[in-house]
C-alpha cells in the first residue's frame, strides 16, 4: 500500500483553561508547515508538545490521521477541520490507519516509521474542539489515529510517500487495540498476539483478563 503525505503539522503553544498541562499549556493546535522537516527518536523538531506525561516520546514520537477519517468528522459536525485539527504530525491520504497492523513499518520521506498504539482521546481534546461529549463520540467512532515509533531518523513534508515495507503476520491492527480497550473487552486476548505492542498496553490486557478470571 502507497498513499502519501497530505500535511505535515508542528504544534504551537496554545494556553487555555482546557490545557492538560499543569501550566495550561498545549501542543494539540498543529499547523502546517511548506516543507519537509526532521523526525526524530523523540519526536518531530519543531513540535510544541506540552503534557509530556501523557504525550511524546519513543512510543508516541509521531502521529497520524487520516484525511479520509477527517472527512467524517467535518461532515458530523457541520464545519472544516483543516490539517493538524486532531493534534496530528502526519495528516494522510489513502493510508489505511485504522487498519494498520501493530508493528507494521512505513517508510515516509527518508525516515522509517513503525504503529505502535491508538490515541485515546482526553479532556483536552474535547476542550480544543469546543464539543463537550467529544469524548464519547470519537470512541464510538472508533478510528482514533495511530501513535509512530521512530526507526530511523530522516525528513518527511507535504507530498511524501507512505509506503507499507513491512506489516507482521498476526495482523492486530490499530482499529482492534481500540476497540478491544474502549467498547470490546472480549477482543482483548487478542491483543496478546501482537509482540510489538506497548508493553504498558501488553500489562493492562494482562491484568484485564486476570480480573475477569
Amino acid at each position: 500500500m502507497t498513499g502519501r503525505v497530505a500535511a505535515m503539522n508542528l504544534g504551537i503553544v496554545t494556553e487555555a483553561q482546557w490545557a492538560g498541562d499543569a501550566s495550561g499549556r498545549s501542543g494539540i493546535d498543529k499547523r502546517p508547515v511548506d516543507g519537509p522537516v526532521l523526525v526524530r527518536a523523540d519526536g518531530v523538531v519543531g513540535d510544541f508538545i506540552g503534557e509530556r506525561a501523557h504525550h511524546g516520546g519513543p512510543d508516541q514520537a509521531v502521529y497520524a490521521y487520516a484525511e479520509e477519517d477527517a472527512a467524517w468528522w467535518a461532515a458530523e459536525l457541520g464545519r472544516d477541520i483543516r490539517p493538524g485539527g486532531f493534534g496530528e504530525n502526519l495528516s494522510t491520504y489513502a493510508v489505511d490507519v485504522t487498519g494498520a497492523v501493530i508493528g507494521e513499518q512505513w517508510q515516509v520521506g527518508s525516515a522509517l516509521l513503525q504503529v505502535t498504539k491508538p490515541r485515546t482521546p482526553c479532556t483536552t481534546f474535547a476542550g480544543f474542539w469546543g464539543v463537550p461529549d467529544l469524548i464519547k463520540r470519537f470512541t464510538a467512532r472508533a478510528m482514533p489515529g495511530a501513535y509512530l515509533r521512530v526507526l530511523r531518523e530522516g525528513e518527511v513534508g507535504p507530498g511524501d510517500p507512505v509506503e507499507v515495507v513491512e506489516r507482521p503476520a498476526h495482523g492486530v491492527t490499530i482499529g482492534e487495540v481500540f476497540r478491544a480497550t474502549s467498547l470490546e473487552p472480549d477482543l482483548l486476548p487478542r491483543l496478546l498476539e501482537a509482540e510489538d505492542l506497548p508493553e504498558p498496553i501488553r500489562e493492562r490486557v494482562r491484568r484485564r483478563l486476570a480480573s475477569r478470571g
